[in-house]
C-alpha cells in the first residue's frame, strides 16, 4: 500500500458475526446487534468513509473532491486495501482475536481475505462486513477490476515473507536486487491500487489508461519507499535495489542514534538519482488525468500532486529523511488538492 497508518476495520466474518465499531475494534454484543449491510448499504459506505477519514492521510484530499456515488465506490475500495496492507505491517485487530502478527498469522488473514476477494467475485460477499459488501456494491455499479486486490495481496505477502526473514536472518532483509525486481513489487502494491482507482474514475476510450494508471501508482510508491528509507530499516526492511545501492557505494546503516549514517555523501546521492528517475513515472503516469472527467482528474492529481510535492522536497535535501519521516503539511496538502481541483498538475 501507498500509505501505511494504523488498523481498519473488520476481517470477513468471525464466529460472533460482530460489526466494527469506530475505532477499528470487535462490537460489543452488549451495545451492538448484528447488521445485515447488504440490507442496509448506506451503513456499509458510512463505515467504509469513516475509514477512509480517519486513515487516509494523504488520499483522503484527493477523494473528497469525487462527486458522492464515487467517493463512497473509493472509500470502499480504500478500506479494503488498508485492511490488507495493515495484515503486512502487522497493525490488524480482528474481532475477537489478537493482533496478527507472526508470519503464519498473516498468511492465514491474507488468505482470508484472499478467499474474500474470490467471493466477492461471485457476488457473495460477507453480509455482516461493511468493508467487503461495500466493495462488492461499488463492483457491482463500476468496472473495478477485483484481480487487482489479489496482487495487492501478493505484494503484502512478499512483505511479510520479508519479515520473517529478516527475523530468521537478525538483520535487514534485502530482496531487490535489481530496479526491475523493485518495480515488480510497487506493482503488486501500487500499481494494483492505481488501476482500482482507475476502475471508479472510469476513462475516454485508450489502450493505455490503464498502463498510465499502473505507472502512477509505481510513482508514489518509490516516493514512499525513499521517503520511509529509515522507518523500514529500522523494521528490517530494505526495499532499494542492492545492486544500485552497491553502484553508488551507499550503504544502509544507522548510527548510535538511530539516524541513517552516510558520512560520504553517497546515499543522498543515490536519493536524488532515484527521484529523478521516478520524476519520469510520474510524467508518464499523469498521462491518465486527459483522458478523466473533470472531478475524477482532480481526484488522481491530487494524490499524485501530493507525492510529487514530496519527492521534490525530499530530493532538494535528501539528508532531511535520515532522522524523520517527511511529510507534507495539511495547508499544503490542500494547496495542492486545490490546484487540481483548477485543473493544475504542477
Amino acid at each position: 500500500m501507498t500509505d501505511p497508518s494504523r488498523p481498519t476495520a473488520t476481517t470477513a466474518a468471525t464466529t460472533d458475526r460482530s460489526p466494527a465499531t469506530g475505532d477499528g475494534t470487535a462490537a460489543d454484543h452488549d451495545t451492538l446487534t448484528d447488521t445485515d449491510y447488504t440490507a442496509d448499504l448506506p451503513a456499509a459506505y458510512a463505515a467504509c468513509e469513516e475509514i477512509t477519514r480517519r486513515e487516509a492521510r494523504n488520499f483522503s484530499y484527493g477523494i473528497r473532491l469525487l462527486p458522492a456515488p464515487k467517493r463512497a465506490a473509493l472509500s470502499a475500495v480504500y478500506a479494503l486495501a488498508r485492511r490488507i496492507d495493515d495484515i503486512g505491517d502487522g497493525d490488524f485487530d480482528p474481532p475477537g482475536g489478537a493482533t496478527v502478527v507472526s508470519f503464519e498469522e498473516k498468511a492465514t488473514a491474507l488468505a482470508e481475505v484472499r478467499a474474500s476477494v474470490r467471493a466477492m467475485r461471485e457476488q457473495t460477499p460477507d453480509p455482516f462486513d461493511p468493508v467487503l459488501v461495500g466493495v462488492a456494491d461499488a463492483a457491482r455499479r463500476y468496472p473495478v477490476p477485483l484481480g487487482a486486490f489479489e496482487e495487492l495481496i501478493d505484494g503484502v505477502e512478499a512483505d511479510a515473507r520479508m519479515d520473517h526473514a529478516a527475523e530468521q536472518l537478525g538483520e535487514a532483509a534485502r530482496p531487490h536486487a535489481t530496479f526491475d525486481d523493485m518495480t515488480v513489487y510497487c506493482r503488486q502494491v501500487a500499481g494494483s491500487v492505481g488501476r482500482l482507482c482507475l476502475g471508479i474514475f472510469g476513462s475516454r476510450p485508450d489502450e493505455h489508461a490503464a498502463e498510465y494508471a499502473d505507472r502512477l501508482g509505481i510513482a508514489l510508491q518509490q516516493t514512499n519507499i525513499l521517503r520511509d528509507i529509515r522507518e523500514d530499516l529500522r523494521n528490517g526492511r530494505v526495499y532499494l535495489p542492492t545492486g544500485e545501492l552497491a553502484r553508488f557505494g551507499a550503504e544502509l546503516r544507522l548510527d548510535d542514534a538511530g539516524v541513517l549514517d552516510d558520512p560520504d555523501g553517497a546515499l543522498a546521492a543515490y536519493i536524488r538519482f532515484a527521484a529523478d528517475r521516478a520524476r519520469g513515472w510520474y510524467a508518464e503516469g499523469l498521462r491518465l488525468l486527459p483522458l478523466l472527467d473533470r472531478r475524477s482528474a482532480a481526484c488522481a492529481g491530487a494524490m499524485a500532486g501530493i507525492y510529487r510535492r514530496l519527492l521534490e522536497d525530499i530530493a532538494a535535501d535528501p539528508r532531511s529523511v535520515y532522522a524523520q519521516r517527511r511529510s507534507l503539511s495539511g495547508a499544503q496538502k490542500i494547496g495542492v488538492a486545490l490546484r487540481a481541483l483548477a485543473g493544475r498538475t504542477a
